[in-house]
């Protein structure tokens, strides 16, 4: 049975020459610790491919393809991605992740008549830019970096500019 007439008694302060001690062996062991790697270098471009995996010429797809046009490729690690052409049929800047923000789901095609990509699951539409249009969509579709290789093929890679969207 504990005492009940014991009470706690405060921490008696340290003496300053222990805790300077203290403070400099921290310092002696942190300055010992290999130091830690810089930030990973940001992962390399993968080639866009089509549903049949061959890689995705920039000439052949803006050939093929309508200015407004949308279309679903394999992106970055194989993730569904919508590569986007502008009013003059070029190759958009900028591609879509088709993963609906809301739970996941495979967003549709465009829709020309709506001008929007909608989520058959939970009915969330999305802009041309992927913002949000009508919700249970709590965010924009994400961005991935268009570019083109030496052989002129696309290739995305993570976007890592400032997110060019309203309200995200």
């Amino acid at each position: 049975k504990p005492d009940a007439t014991r009470r706690c008694e405060p921490a008696k302060p340290e003496d300053a020459p222990s805790a300077l001690r203290r403070a400099q062996l921290a310092a002696a062991a942190a300055a010992a610790l290999p130091a830690k790697p810089a930030s990973a270098a940001p992962p390399a471009p993968e080639v866009a491919t089509d549903r049949k995996g061959v890689p995705i010429s920039k000439a052949t797809w803006e050939a093929s393809h309508t200015p407004g046009a949308a279309d679903l490729v394999a992106g970055l690690g194989g993730e569904p991605t919508l590569l986007l052409s502008g009013e003059t049929g070029a190759l958009e800047p900028f591609a879509l992740q088709a993963e609906c923000t809301h739970l996941g789901c495979l967003v549709g095609p465009w829709n020309p008549l709506s001008q929007r990509f909608v989520c058959p699951c939970h009915g969330s539409e999305y802009k041309r830019d992927g913002s949000v249009a009508r919700g249970p969509a709590p965010k924009p579709l994400k961005l991935a970096k268009v570019g083109i290789d030496e052989q002129g093929q696309v290739v995305l890679e993570k976007w890592t500019e400032q997110d060019f969207r309203e309200n995200v």
